[in-house]
């Protein structure tokens, strides 16, 4: 396991492998990117499962946070029990690695604000998502159908994709007809990120795509792949 570990470079460490741990790995497994769970229950531990490396350990000590190679790590999803433990997950993670993009779960009132300060990027409340969802399921369930439709891994026909443009794309400067993304390519660019954190939202042909934008695009997985390799440039 250790050795496993010390050859990973830009994976996730998910901390807790209850219900919305195992489904977060699989997802993420799915995307191909590899994933190490901390796990101080060994009874939570599946026995046989190859493509997840599991660490049993206390996700909120340094020590454990190290030996799942937080250094080299891209991420980190804390999802254990309690708001406590998630804080305390937060500021260490951010502590030992300032570049880690960090994910955490809140259950209380105003825990997202806390975790924020502590140092996550993103802070989640599933009841909150799960009570919206449930919510919109019954006010408009053909455009929740179709958001589950794009964004679950299992549906490879048509996906919701984030795209980044490198500073080395012949994307830069062009407007989104002069693009070809729409024609040529056949994807349909939903939103715009900017570099400054403003989203742009249904952008029309004559918007410029800029260095370092973030397009949400929406096509099928070859079309993105395809649109993927141009934005690198």
């Amino acid at each position: 396991m250790k050795k496993k570990i010390e050859h990973l470079k830009d994976h996730f460490i998910i901390c807790g492998y209850g219900r919305m741990g195992s489904i977060i790995a699989k997802e993420l497994l799915a995307n191909n990117i590899p994933v190490v769970v901390i796990e101080k229950n060994k009874s939570s531990i599946p026995d046989n499962n190859e493509e997840i490396i599991f660490l049993e350990g206390d996700a909120t000590k340094d020590e454990t946070l190290k030996s799942a190679g937080i250094e080299k790590a891209k991420g980190l999803i804390t999802v254990l029990s309690n708001d406590a433990e998630n804080l305390y997950v937060v500021l260490s993670a951010r502590g030992l690695n300032p570049k880690l993009f960090i994910v955490a779960r809140s259950t209380e009132k105003g825990a997202e604000i806390k975790l924020k300060r502590a140092g996550a990027d993103k802070a989640v409340s599933p009841y909150l998502i799960g009570g919206l969802r449930i919510a919109h399921t019954v006010l408009r369930p053909t455009v929740v159908d179709f958001l589950e439709f794009a964004t679950r891994s299992e549906h490879l026909e048509i996906q919701i994709e984030e795209i980044e443009v490198s500073p080395h794309s012949r994307l830069i400067g062009k407007t989104i007809g002069q693009s070809g993304i729409g024609k040529e390519i056949g994807a349909i660019i939903v939103g715009i990120k900017r570099a400054d954190g403003r989203m742009k939202f249904n952008p029309t042909s004559q918007t410029i795509i800029k260095e370092n934008d973030i397009l949400i695009v929406l096509g099928e997985i070859d079309k993105l792949s395809l649109l993927e390799n141009i934005a690198r440039g």
